[in-house]
Protein backbone atom coordinates (compact mmCIF):
# COMPACT_ATOMS: atom_id res chain seq x y z
CA UNK A 1 0.00 0.00 0.00
CA UNK A 2 2.19 2.73 0.67
CA UNK A 3 5.49 1.67 1.67
CA UNK A 4 8.66 0.85 -0.27
CA UNK A 5 9.77 -2.66 0.21
CA UNK A 6 13.60 -1.56 -0.22
CA UNK A 7 12.90 0.47 2.72
CA UNK A 8 10.05 -1.18 4.90
CA UNK A 9 7.86 1.44 5.75
CA UNK A 10 8.15 4.24 3.60
CA UNK A 11 6.18 5.14 0.85
CA UNK A 12 7.02 3.84 -2.67
CA UNK A 13 7.60 7.41 -4.70
CA UNK A 14 8.42 5.61 -7.91
CA UNK A 15 6.94 2.80 -9.37
CA UNK A 16 7.11 0.52 -12.63
CA UNK A 17 4.03 0.35 -14.37
CA UNK A 18 3.92 -3.15 -15.40
CA UNK A 19 0.33 -5.54 -15.76
CA UNK A 20 2.95 -8.68 -14.25
CA UNK A 21 3.29 -9.24 -10.57
CA UNK A 22 7.19 -9.81 -9.63
CA UNK A 23 6.15 -12.47 -6.99
CA UNK A 24 7.21 -15.96 -7.63
CA UNK A 25 5.01 -18.38 -8.47
CA UNK A 26 3.46 -20.41 -5.42
CA UNK A 27 1.69 -23.50 -6.04
CA UNK A 28 -2.10 -23.78 -5.34
CA UNK A 29 -3.52 -25.08 -2.56
CA UNK A 30 -4.62 -28.35 -2.67
CA UNK A 31 -8.23 -28.46 -2.81
CA UNK A 32 -10.45 -29.56 -0.03
CA UNK A 33 -14.00 -29.41 -0.51
CA UNK A 34 -16.38 -31.90 -0.90
CA UNK A 35 -18.45 -29.39 -3.18
CA UNK A 36 -20.19 -31.64 -6.23
CA UNK A 37 -20.29 -28.06 -8.02
CA UNK A 38 -18.02 -28.41 -11.46
CA UNK A 39 -17.01 -26.02 -14.12
CA UNK A 40 -15.46 -27.24 -17.49
CA UNK A 41 -15.55 -23.57 -18.52
CA UNK A 42 -12.30 -21.63 -16.95
CA UNK A 43 -13.01 -18.46 -15.17
CA UNK A 44 -10.77 -15.81 -15.70
CA UNK A 45 -9.92 -12.90 -13.28
CA UNK A 46 -8.32 -9.49 -13.42
CA UNK A 47 -7.68 -8.01 -10.24
CA UNK A 48 -6.72 -4.14 -10.34
CA UNK A 49 -5.18 -2.05 -7.30
CA UNK A 50 -2.82 -1.50 -5.05
CA UNK A 51 -0.74 -3.16 -2.50
CA UNK A 52 -3.84 -4.33 -0.61
CA UNK A 53 -4.40 -6.20 -4.28
CA UNK A 54 -0.67 -7.14 -4.55
CA UNK A 55 -0.07 -8.47 -0.80
CA UNK A 56 2.52 -6.55 -0.08
CA UNK A 57 4.06 -7.88 2.85
CA UNK A 58 3.05 -11.33 2.32
CA UNK A 59 3.49 -14.60 -0.01
CA UNK A 60 1.45 -14.41 -3.18
CA UNK A 61 -0.66 -17.71 -2.57
CA UNK A 62 -1.93 -15.12 0.39
CA UNK A 63 -3.23 -12.45 -1.36
CA UNK A 64 -6.91 -12.02 -1.22
CA UNK A 65 -6.90 -12.85 -5.20
CA UNK A 66 -5.15 -15.72 -5.33
CA UNK A 67 -6.88 -17.13 -1.70
CA UNK A 68 -10.10 -16.31 -3.68
CA UNK A 69 -8.80 -18.44 -7.03
CA UNK A 70 -7.98 -21.02 -4.76
CA UNK A 71 -10.90 -21.29 -2.69
CA UNK A 72 -13.24 -21.50 -6.10
CA UNK A 73 -11.14 -24.30 -7.39
CA UNK A 74 -11.50 -26.28 -4.22
CA UNK A 75 -15.28 -25.45 -5.00
CA UNK A 76 -14.03 -27.33 -7.99
CA UNK A 77 -15.03 -24.35 -10.69
CA UNK A 78 -12.02 -23.88 -13.40
CA UNK A 79 -10.67 -20.53 -12.12
CA UNK A 80 -7.46 -19.02 -13.61
CA UNK A 81 -5.00 -17.76 -11.15
CA UNK A 82 -5.67 -13.77 -11.58
CA UNK A 83 -4.01 -10.82 -14.17
CA UNK A 84 -2.80 -8.25 -11.59
CA UNK A 85 -2.58 -4.85 -12.14
CA UNK A 86 -1.56 -3.62 -8.59
CA UNK A 87 1.80 -2.28 -7.35
CA UNK A 88 2.27 -1.06 -3.86
CA UNK A 89 2.09 2.56 -3.79
CA UNK A 90 -0.46 3.18 -6.42
CA UNK A 91 -2.81 5.93 -6.49
CA UNK A 92 -5.82 5.99 -8.48
CA UNK A 93 -4.04 7.99 -11.13
CA UNK A 94 -0.71 5.71 -11.42
CA UNK A 95 -3.37 2.43 -11.63
CA UNK A 96 -5.23 4.22 -14.73
CA UNK A 97 -1.81 4.84 -16.27
CA UNK A 98 -0.62 1.57 -15.89
CA UNK A 99 -3.79 -0.32 -17.47
CA UNK A 100 -3.14 2.24 -20.21
CA UNK A 101 0.05 0.64 -20.70
CA UNK A 102 0.06 -2.68 -20.16
CA UNK A 103 -0.95 -5.45 -22.70
CA UNK A 104 -4.48 -6.12 -21.68
CA UNK A 105 -6.50 -3.20 -23.44
CA UNK A 106 -8.21 -5.56 -26.14
CA UNK A 107 -8.61 -8.76 -23.20
CA UNK A 108 -11.77 -9.36 -21.40
CA UNK A 109 -12.38 -11.57 -17.88
CA UNK A 110 -14.88 -13.18 -16.37
CA UNK A 111 -14.85 -11.67 -12.94
CA UNK A 112 -12.99 -8.04 -11.73
CA UNK A 113 -11.97 -7.03 -8.80
CA UNK A 114 -10.59 -3.10 -7.85
CA UNK A 115 -9.38 -1.85 -4.89
CA UNK A 116 -7.79 1.16 -4.78
CA UNK A 117 -7.83 5.05 -2.89
CA UNK A 118 -5.79 4.43 -0.07
CA UNK A 119 -2.58 6.28 -1.74
CA UNK A 120 -4.55 9.28 -2.91
CA UNK A 121 -6.04 9.74 1.09
CA UNK A 122 -2.05 8.73 2.24
CA UNK A 123 -0.20 11.69 -0.09
CA UNK A 124 -3.24 13.86 0.67
CA UNK A 125 -4.66 13.98 -2.96
CA UNK A 126 -8.11 15.64 -3.10
CA UNK A 127 -11.25 13.61 -2.90
CA UNK A 128 -12.62 15.57 -6.04
CA UNK A 129 -9.99 13.98 -7.99
CA UNK A 130 -10.29 10.98 -6.18
CA UNK A 131 -14.10 11.18 -7.42
CA UNK A 132 -13.27 11.62 -10.84
CA UNK A 133 -10.27 8.86 -11.28
CA UNK A 134 -12.42 5.92 -9.29
CA UNK A 135 -14.92 7.05 -11.60
CA UNK A 136 -12.92 6.34 -14.59
CA UNK A 137 -11.35 3.34 -13.66
CA UNK A 138 -14.51 1.80 -12.77
CA UNK A 139 -15.61 2.25 -16.19
CA UNK A 140 -12.69 1.04 -17.46
CA UNK A 141 -13.06 -2.68 -14.92
CA UNK A 142 -16.61 -2.49 -16.12
CA UNK A 143 -15.52 -2.94 -19.49
CA UNK A 144 -12.90 -5.58 -18.92
CA UNK A 145 -15.93 -7.31 -17.92
CA UNK A 146 -17.54 -7.87 -21.14
CA UNK A 147 -19.74 -4.41 -20.06
CA UNK A 148 -21.27 -6.83 -17.41
CA UNK A 149 -21.64 -4.96 -14.71
CA UNK A 150 -22.76 -7.80 -12.76
CA UNK A 151 -19.19 -9.33 -13.15
CA UNK A 152 -17.08 -6.58 -11.28
CA UNK A 153 -17.10 -6.17 -7.48
CA UNK A 154 -15.47 -3.04 -5.66
CA UNK A 155 -14.04 -3.51 -2.34
CA UNK A 156 -13.62 -0.55 0.21
CA UNK A 157 -10.50 0.75 1.58
CA UNK A 158 -8.77 -0.64 4.20
CA UNK A 159 -8.47 1.60 7.57
CA UNK A 160 -5.03 1.52 7.88
CA UNK A 161 -5.15 3.74 10.96
CA UNK A 162 -5.66 0.86 13.12
CA UNK A 163 -2.06 -0.42 12.60
CA UNK A 164 1.46 -0.24 14.30
CA UNK A 165 2.39 2.30 11.41
CA UNK A 166 -0.21 4.74 11.75
CA UNK A 167 1.31 5.29 15.67
CA UNK A 168 -2.59 6.07 17.20
CA UNK A 169 -3.24 8.33 14.57
CA UNK A 170 -6.39 6.19 13.93
CA UNK A 171 -9.07 8.54 15.32
CA UNK A 172 -7.54 11.71 12.34
CA UNK A 173 -6.62 9.13 9.63
CA UNK A 174 -10.20 6.69 9.93
CA UNK A 175 -12.87 9.77 9.14
CA UNK A 176 -10.59 10.09 5.66
CA UNK A 177 -10.56 6.82 5.01
CA UNK A 178 -14.30 6.69 5.58
CA UNK A 179 -15.10 10.06 3.22
CA UNK A 180 -13.18 8.43 0.51
CA UNK A 181 -15.11 5.06 0.94
CA UNK A 182 -18.15 6.89 0.61
CA UNK A 183 -17.27 8.57 -2.92
CA UNK A 184 -16.49 4.98 -3.83
CA UNK A 185 -19.27 3.16 -2.52
CA UNK A 186 -21.68 5.74 -4.08
CA UNK A 187 -20.17 5.57 -7.90
CA UNK A 188 -19.99 1.84 -7.25
CA UNK A 189 -23.43 1.72 -6.21
CA UNK A 190 -24.80 4.10 -9.36
CA UNK A 191 -22.90 1.77 -11.67
CA UNK A 192 -24.82 -1.31 -9.88
CA UNK A 193 -21.42 -3.14 -10.07
CA UNK A 194 -21.19 -5.23 -6.41
CA UNK A 195 -19.71 -3.62 -3.34
CA UNK A 196 -17.99 -5.24 -0.32
CA UNK A 197 -17.07 -3.50 2.54
CA UNK A 198 -14.15 -4.58 4.23
CA UNK A 199 -13.48 -1.62 5.62
CA UNK A 200 -15.07 -2.69 9.30
CA UNK A 201 -12.83 -6.13 9.23
CA UNK A 202 -9.87 -4.33 8.72
CA UNK A 203 -10.76 -2.38 11.57
CA UNK A 204 -10.31 -6.00 13.58
CA UNK A 205 -6.84 -5.53 13.76
CA UNK A 206 -6.87 -2.64 16.23
CA UNK A 207 -6.96 -5.69 18.33
CA UNK A 208 -5.95 -8.11 16.56
CA UNK A 209 -2.37 -8.27 15.78
CA UNK A 210 -2.48 -11.68 13.71
CA UNK A 211 -4.55 -9.57 11.28
CA UNK A 212 -1.54 -7.52 10.70
CA UNK A 213 1.27 -8.44 8.46
CA UNK A 214 4.74 -8.13 9.54
CA UNK A 215 5.49 -4.96 8.22
CA UNK A 216 3.04 -3.85 10.88
CA UNK A 217 1.20 -2.10 8.40
CA UNK A 218 -0.74 -4.72 5.38
CA UNK A 219 -2.97 -7.15 6.27
CA UNK A 220 -2.13 -10.39 6.69
CA UNK A 221 -3.14 -13.57 5.31
CA UNK A 222 -5.47 -14.17 7.60
CA UNK A 223 -7.45 -11.20 7.27
CA UNK A 224 -7.51 -11.64 3.51
CA UNK A 225 -9.29 -14.83 4.68
CA UNK A 226 -11.70 -12.83 5.92
CA UNK A 227 -12.41 -10.87 3.00
CA UNK A 228 -12.25 -13.67 0.56
CA UNK A 229 -14.90 -15.40 3.05
CA UNK A 230 -17.04 -12.46 2.34
CA UNK A 231 -16.14 -11.87 -1.33
CA UNK A 232 -16.36 -15.62 -2.70
CA UNK A 233 -20.49 -16.18 -2.04
CA UNK A 234 -20.77 -12.95 -4.15
CA UNK A 235 -18.71 -14.42 -7.04
CA UNK A 236 -19.92 -17.79 -7.09
CA UNK A 237 -23.37 -16.07 -7.24
CA UNK A 238 -22.23 -14.83 -10.35
CA UNK A 239 -20.66 -17.63 -11.92
CA UNK A 240 -23.31 -19.79 -11.57
CA UNK A 241 -25.55 -16.67 -13.54
CA UNK A 242 -24.17 -18.65 -16.74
Amino acid sequence: MLVMRALGLILVALVVLSACTPKDEIPPINPTSTSSTVTSDSISYLALGDSYTYGEAEPQVESFPYQLVNTLRSYKYNAEYPTEIATTGWTTDQLISAIASSNINTKTYDIVTLLIGVNDEYQGLSEANYQVKFAQVLNTAIGFAKGDTSRVFVLSIPDWGVTPFASGQDSVIGPKIDQFNAINKAISLKANVHYLDITAISREAATNPALVAPDNLHPSGEMYALWVNRLEPMVVARINQK
